[in-house]
């Protein structure tokens, strides 16, 4: 049973992620035409693209997916509990859903910085995996760089963000206890 909820958690956990920076590219308005954006837009679309015919977006920001990326949230929780026998809490399992597709997207953030830092050290210019995930941390990034004073050529942006997500994981996990069982 192990085996099988280990894969599950692992589908469902990746497919979040891909959703969740789908709606990442857009917002931030990387280059489509990246290969890297190409294979984020085209393993969501059998999924987001009926939604997007009935939901609208708003403000420049892909409502129809965040809403596709909770209901995967939701349904990792009710597919869970339906395999090891638990009880299904359809209002209990939205909520935690919901909570599940934040803090998601704070681990996504987190880790396209780290990988963004890694390659930064030791990937050529001219990636295109690179070139997307500089247009996705810039937005976040910039405001910190504006204020930190100049250190030499030593960018420490990146650590000071991180800092930031790890003290709201924290900062939030003391308020909803059920934030460290996600």
């Amino acid at each position: 049973m192990e085996a099988v909820n280990f894969l599950l958690n692992f589908l469902f956990d990746t497919y979040v992620l891909l959703l969740l920076l789908r709606v990442w590219l857009q917002a931030a308005r990387a280059d489509f035409y990246n290969p890297f954006s190409q294979f984020v837009v085209k393993v969501t679309a059998p999924v987001v693209n009926p939604f997007r015919r009935i939901i609208p977006g708003f403000g420049g920001i892909d409502v129809a997916t965040i809403v596709v990326a909770i209901i995967f949230g939701t349904a990792k929780f009710l597919v869970l509990s339906a395999v090891n026998g638990a009880p299904i809490d359809w209002l209990s399992f939205a909520f935690i859903g919901l909570l599940y597709t934040i803090k998601q997207a704070g681990y996504l953030i987190f880790w396209v910085m780290i990988l963004m830092a890694l390659m930064s050290w030791v990937v050529q210019q001219g990636n295109p995996v690179q070139f997307v995930f500089h247009q996705l941390t810039q937005p976040l990034l910039n405001p910190i760089r504006r204020v930190l004073p100049d250190m030499g050529g030593l960018d420490l942006s990146v650590l000071i963000a991180l800092v930031a997500l790890n003290f709201l994981n924290l900062f939030i996990g003391g308020a909803l206890p059920i934030w460290r069982v996600l």
